[in-house]
Order: C-alpha cells, then structure tokens, then sequence
C-alpha cells in the first residue's frame, strides 16, 4: 500500500461558482482559479497521483495550458482515477479536510462523500470529508480563500507497495 498527500488553495473570487467536492455551493463566491478551481478535487488529485508517484497536478492538467481554461475538475479526478487504474493501482480511501470560514459545509458534507466516491469509484465508507474553520487566523480566517488537505491510500496490482 502506499500513501499520498495533496494540498491546494485558492482565493474567492466573484462572478464564479463555487464548487467543492465535485457540489456546487449557490450564492456563493467563486474560487479564482483557471480550472474551476475546485480546491477539494484538487488536494485528492494530488493525493492521488503522489501516493502512485506519478507526479502532481500540475504535470498532469498544466494552468498554462488552454485546453484546462474552466475545466470540470470532477473530469479531471476521473482522467487521474483512469491512470490510476491502467498503472495497476486501486483506491483505497480518502480523508480530506477543507479549511475555511464560509460556507458552511456541514450540510452538504453527504452529498460532497457520494460524489467523490462515485468519482473515485469506491464505497462512501471510503471516503471522508471534514470541514474546519481557520478561528479567523490569517487569510483563510479572514475568508477571503479557502485551503483543502487529502491523504490517499492505493494499493497496487498485489495489494502491496
């Protein structure tokens, strides 16, 4: 088995929707970003790609590139899953954490775990997803972004590193 860590953040930014684990959040701000900025899909992403050393992000869906310009990322995680998958590796589970003042995640946490492990095609049971706040410290605490953290548990073809 192998672990992976994943990590983004973004400022909020009007005129954008605000989606976060694959959910949209109406009404309120956006995420500025050049995909759709999707920070929660981001961190699993990451998460993802490191646990099966197979590089980041950014490697894989470049912000240079305009091909990406406002991409889905639940396309994205899929694309990841998919190589995953052909380079012999199985998700195991997910535990990931958004930090942010606003919104209020709590309602729509369920939905937010049955996307992703729909996503990540897994069970729900796999999947955990937290939501904290920053006690207003620093520029999260002072709501104008949001960070998410994600580990990631693969397994390879024999269930081994």
């Amino acid at each position: 088995m192998r672990i992976g860590f994943g990590y983004d953040s973004h400022r909020f930014a009007e005129g954008r929707r605000l989606v976060l684990g694959g959910v949209e959040f109406p009404g309120e701000p956006g995420l500025e970003g050049h995909s759709d900025a999707d920070a929660l899909l981001h961190s699993v992403i990451d998460a993802l790609l490191g646990a099966a050393a197979l590089g980041d992000i950014g490697s894989h869906f470049p912000d240079g590139d305009p091909k990406w310009r406002n991409a889905d990322s639940a396309m994205m995680l899929k694309a990841v899953v998919a190589e995953l998958a052909s380079a012999g590796f199985s998700i195991g589970n997910i535990d990931a954490t958004v930090v942010c003042e606003r919104p209020k995640l709590s309602p729509k946490i369920g939905a937010i775990r049955e996307r992703l492990a729909e996503l990540l095609e897994i069970p729900v049971s796999a999947v955990s997803v937290k939501g904290k706040t920053n006690e207003r410290m620093d520029a999260i605490g002072a709501g104008t972004g949001l960070a998410a953290y994600a580990v990631a548990l693969v397994f390879d073809a024999k269930g081994t590193a």
